[in-house]
């Protein structure tokens, strides 16, 4: 299956948008870290599954700090736009209302990359979270030490 992508231009485009419409600093703090991400998710070798390459999108936009603010609603705004240019419409809202709160604990360091695809898996390819997948989340997510 051929993927569509966007480039680093509509992705800064959005990034701006976001800051215009919901507020922040604008500015970039390197944009070569979002142009590698844009181009390693259309690695197949990589990424061969498209679970996979929404995956590194989300999670490196949150991460990596592109952007001086904004890096975790970019990385929400681009995720749902890379599933709509890929038909995938029919998640997209159950996308936006889940990665609200996870990306919060992606950048927090509660959720790693393992899980966040998990978490994506199941947005995609099923109506809602598993038993084991709630669970796992909420033991990542828990704030309370053991």
């Amino acid at each position: 299956m051929a993927f569509n992508y966007f480039n680093i231009e509509y992705a800064v485009k959005t990034h701006d948008f976001i800051i215009n419409e919901s507020g922040g600093s604008h500015g970039e703090n390197d944009l070569g870290l979002l142009e590698s991400v844009l181009e390693h998710i259309q690695n197949d070798f990589y990424y061969p599954e498209f679970e996979a390459k929404i995956n590194h999108l989300v999670f490196s936009v949150n991460k990596n700090h592109a952007f001086s603010d904004g890096n975790k609603r970019s990385s929400i705004a681009l995720g749902a736009y890379f599933l709509e240019i890929n038909g995938l419409d029919y998640c997209i809202d159950r996308f936006i209302i889940e990665m609200e709160n996870i990306a919060v604990h992606v950048a927090d360091n509660r959720i790693d990359k393992d899980l966040l695809f998990e978490i994506i898996y199941s947005v995609i390819n099923e109506d809602d979270f598993s038993e084991e997948l709630r669970l796992k989340i909420i033991e990542a997510t828990s704030t309370e030490e053991i």
